[in-house]
């Protein structure tokens, strides 16, 4: 364990180091595809048909572990000659999936270890992602399979890149292994158990350490402190291994070949915030381009709003830098069929946040086990279908759009800083908070006022370069962190910051000043109490909704102001003396401090207000969902406009800016004229 655990970091370093981004002259289209899935042989019907729908790459290997690898040390690679050859001769790329998040059954048999033991007990086999991603046993025939399959195809000419596992996570290992590697990191965390003992509180109720080999398994822990460390310590173990996979990856990866990995988001039955077991930002610095998993309702719920806030995450992760949609859904879960048009819509909306690949999971329709009823691009008869003519039309558009579309580059002046560490640490105490349900419910008023926005994280280093940093439900942070949100403000910054921020150290060990403690200067206000509302809602000019929309819910700060106006106060008999939503002039910038949970409605103003004061409100901004616009700028220096109908009705949109070329149709487009989107429509414009 210890030889690894040291292996680890060691691997770490240097892959980050000689990660670096591909530059791609030409958008991607695509789809996984497993010739191991097919109940007869039809690959050549499937290249012809991919080649007739523009498809340009495949995601091939993830998920056959057993297929390669039959029995330990025995490797079939039938398949994937197959399908490289045949991808090959097409001309149409491949990306090699290492074949790790689903185990063999002899590996399970011969180690049973390698199943991960988590709170619920060990783990049965048969489900995706049931091992522990520190076993040894697992890391050595995971190392053996990858580097047979990397030694046996690295030299093929269709490879453009290495995708590293699956939507990894530490699966909630816990185990006795994993504990005392825990035990090792806390040992280096921490000089002396006292200091362990007083940081996270351990007094109580009789949890204090006296002997490190006394230290219990967290499962059981009440400690949120020790808690939300463990649950650090997980997200670390996800890190070291994307890096050491991609480390291994590197050895036989030819120059102009990529590494990636296909983040997942946290879950909603569809992809919806931050993930709270992975650090994203961590893990992307071993990896040579970001991607992302983006699965999102449809029909009448098609919103784009999920399509933008991953891509938005994703670009984030690399700041700035493209990314791969390596999943998405064609057709997906049955509630999910898109309205024709739809598909067109969704594959240009990841490109207007900065993709330059929008790949479907899968090509075909499983006919058997878990995932039966979730569809690709083909239904269960494998024929050509509406959904795949649809593919069609985008193909040909990514293919003959390329040089315009391709390395999109957007500069954003809003950020929204989240926190891996907030999340957690707010799980253990939520009040019935939830942390991505209060993150999205600032994020998607950006997204509907058609405000571009880049997602940050406490380690992303240069936050004045935005105007705006909107900071929703900070609980967890460190003193440094606050300091520089204090700082920000000073230098001229518009800082909105809401309920439970800063409100405990970065040991979820609550402050022992005034709240919210370092935040407070900035802000000007204090508060020590907090309750949860009943029948309040606020008054105030500036943040007036419809009597059923006026409403706060959940948690309320009954806010001191010091040097602060008061926006909002409390709508109660005896809670109406305190503010709710103040401003304060700080240096040379403005923090507004959103001290209560309110209805969606009253999030929207809080937000056009921020917008507006920070100076960031402007002809974009005239139109609003279901009419949305992103833009960029191109690999050839000029600027481009989509936009996009998320409606079953037309659309109309005033042109704003400089005259240019509708790209689809091919038109002059003059400032000032009047464009028409169909339902489900899209438009792009790039600008002379």
């Amino acid at each position: 364990m210890n030889k690894l655990l040291r292996l680890l970091l060691l691997i770490a370093l240097p892959t980050q180091l000689l990660a670096q981004a591909p530059r791609l002259d030409h958008l991607l289209y695509g789809v996984a595809y497993y010739d191991e899935y097919m109940p007869y042989d039809r690959l050549d019907q499937d290249v012809a048909l991919m080649k007739a729908a523009g498809i340009n790459v495949v995601r091939i290997a993830e998920s056959t572990w057993s297929t390669l690898e039959p029995q330990e040390g025995v490797f079939d690679f039938t398949h994937v000659d197959r399908v490289l050859n045949a991808m090959h001769k097409a001309g149409i790329s491949v990306i090699i999936g290492t074949p790790t998040y689903a185990v063999p059954t002899w590996l399970a048999r011969k180690y049973p270890a390698v199943l991960a033991t988590t709170p619920r007990g060990q783990n049965q086999y048969g489900p995706r992602q049931n091992m522990d991603i520190t076993n040894p046993d697992f890391r050595r025939h995971a190392e053996a399979v990858i580097r047979a399959l990397l030694g046996h195809v690295k030299n093929h000419p269709a490879i453009i890149g290495y995708q590293v596992d699956n939507e990894t996570k530490a699966y909630n290992t816990a185990g006795p292994a994993v504990q005392a590697l825990f035990v090792q990191h806390m040992q280096r965390k921490f000089p002396s158990l006292d200091a362990l003992n007083k940081a996270y509180g351990l007094d109580y109720w009789s949890n204090r350490i006296n002997s490190w080999a006394d230290f219990p398994s967290t499962v059981g822990t009440i400690n949120a402190s020790l808690g939300s460390e463990f649950a650090a310590f997980q997200r670390q173990l996800v890190t070291d291994y994307l890096a050491w996979q991609a480390g291994l990856v590197r050895e036989y990866k030819q120059p102009g070949q990529f590494i990636t990995q296909n983040f997942d988001l946290g879950w909603r039955g569809y992809s919806f915030g931050i993930q709270p077991e992975v650090n994203h930002f961590a893990a992307a610095k071993a990896l040579d381009v970001a991607g992302v998993d983006i699965y999102h309702p449809s029909q009448d719920q098609l919103t784009g709003a999920e399509i933008a806030f991953g891509g938005d995450l994703t670009r984030s992760m690399k700041n700035g830098q493209n990314y791969l949609v390596l999943e998405t859904e064609a057709q997906g879960f049955p509630q999910w069929l898109p309205y024709p048009s739809q598909l067109r819509l969704q594959a240009f909306s990841h490109l207007a946040s900065g993709a330059n690949l929008v790949e479907y999971w899968h090509w075909s329709s499983i006919h058997n086990s878990a995932e039966t009823y979730w569809k690709g691009v083909l239904s269960h008869d494998l024929q050509p279908n509406y959904v795949y003519e649809e593919t069609k039309t985008i193909g040909r558009d990514f293919q003959r759009l390329s040089p315009q579309l391709v390395n999109l580059k957007k500069t954003n002046k809003v950020a929204l800083l989240f926190s891996n560490e907030a999340l957690t640490a707010e799980g253990w105490f939520s009040n019935g908070l939830d942390y991505n349900q209060v993150l999205r419910s600032f994020y998607d008023p950006l997204y509907k006022q058609n405000v571009g926005c880049d997602l940050v994280d406490p380690s992303s280093p240069d936050l004045n370069q935005y105007a705006l940093l909107i900071v929703p439900m900070l609980y967890a942070a460190p003193a440094s962190l606050l300091e520089r949100l204090d700082q920000y403000v000073q230098q001229g910054g518009h800082l909105l910051v809401t309920y439970r921020s800063g409100f405990s150290d970065e040991n979820v060990q609550v402050r022992h000043t005034t709240q919210p403690g370092l935040l407070s200067k900035a802000c000007g206000v204090t508060y020590s109490e907090f309750t949860t509302p009943e029948k309040v809602g606020l008054t105030g000019e500036a943040y007036q909704a419809a009597p059923d929309a006026n409403k706060v819910t959940t948690w309320m700060e009954l806010l001191r102001p010091t040097t602060a106006q008061v926006l909002a106060r409390y709508d109660h008999p005896v809670w109406g003396n305190y503010a709710a939503i103040t401003e304060n002039h700080y240096g040379k910038g403005l923090a507004t401090y959103v001290g209560c949970h309110t209805s969606s409605d009253l999030v929207d103003k809080l937000v056009t207000d921020a917008v507006k004061k920070a100076g960031l409100w402007g002809a974009d901004q005239q139109l609003s969902f279901p009419l949305i616009t992103r833009a960029g700028l191109n690999q050839r220096g000029k600027a481009v406009h989509y936009y996009f109908n998320y409606a079953a009705t037309p659309g109309s949109v005033r042109y704003p800016h400089a005259a240019g070329r509708e790209l689809l149709a091919g038109t002059a487009v003059s400032q000032g004229q009047q464009l028409t989107l169909a339902p489900w429509g899209v438009l792009i414009v790039e600008e002379k």
